[in-house]
């Protein structure tokens, strides 16, 4: 079973191609070149009708959204999340879905203010882009509060989705959008810190990192890629 990963350098696939690793499976990539918008291509959006990557072609579906794809990979090989019938379940899948459904979509309108925006001013732009970021320290608080005091055996297991997930979008918090960063400092949040670092030592963060040009400490203090193919924007 060889799994075909669509691509583009520091995108959401990042987050798949780590998981993939992590399990040891096989796959190949598929560069979706942002420059010339070929993830709005009429070939492209056969593949998933929404233009976004990443997209991820298995035997039996071609699966987009990357909350789907993680917990379908960790369902198919039994690992990286709890089985579907142990206690923490439950618990689990919420702080998941919480990734996928609050926290990576107000991400989505830091990084992208316009397209929330009906012709929008500067100015209202700038204002949407600080009430994400009030929002995304707020929701960065609430995760390490309450994870730490109820549910800490998220971040302090295996490596499991929720550990990647969550990693990959605290390091676009340090990254992105050029020229608005500066306002986020992992370091407020040690228990979130550790992690990083834990996560970015493994060889499935360091084949990504080869592979994506993205530097050695990944999520801990992160640089602009450097990709040998392709472009992150």
């Amino acid at each position: 079973m060889t799994y075909i990963l669509h691509y583009a350098p520091d995108n959401a696939s990042l987050i798949v191609r780590l998981a993939l690793l992590e399990l040891g499976l096989p796959f190949k990539t598929r560069l979706v070149e942002r420059r010339t918008h070929a993830q709005r291509s009429p070939e492209y959006l056969k593949l998933n009708p929404n233009g976004r990557i990443p997209v991820l072609e298995t035997p039996k579906a071609t699966m987009f959204e990357t909350g789907a794809i993680l917990l379908w990979l960790a369902d198919t090989h039994n690992a990286l999340a709890p089985g579907i019938n142990t206690p923490q379940r439950g618990t689990f899948l919420k702080w998941l879905f919480w990734l996928s459904n609050t926290l990576h979509p107000t991400l989505r309108m830091l990084f992208y203010p316009e397209t929330y925006l009906d012709h929008g001013t500067a100015e209202m732009v700038n204002n949407l882009r600080a009430a994400q970021k009030k929002s995304l320290l707020n929701l960065i608080t609430l995760l390490e509060t309450t994870v730490s005091r109820q549910d800490k055996w998220i971040l302090n297991s295996s490596p499991n989705i929720f550990q990647i997930y969550l990693a990959v979008c605290l390091r676009w918090m340090a990254l992105y959008p050029a020229g608005h960063t500066g306002w986020f400092d992992l370091k407020t949040w040690p228990d979130l810190l550790t992690l990083c670092r834990n996560i970015e030592t493994r060889q499935s963060a360091l084949s990504a990192s080869q592979s994506e040009g993205l530097g050695a400490t990944i999520f801990s203090h992160p640089t602009l890629p450097n990709p040998p193919e392709g472009s992150p924007l």
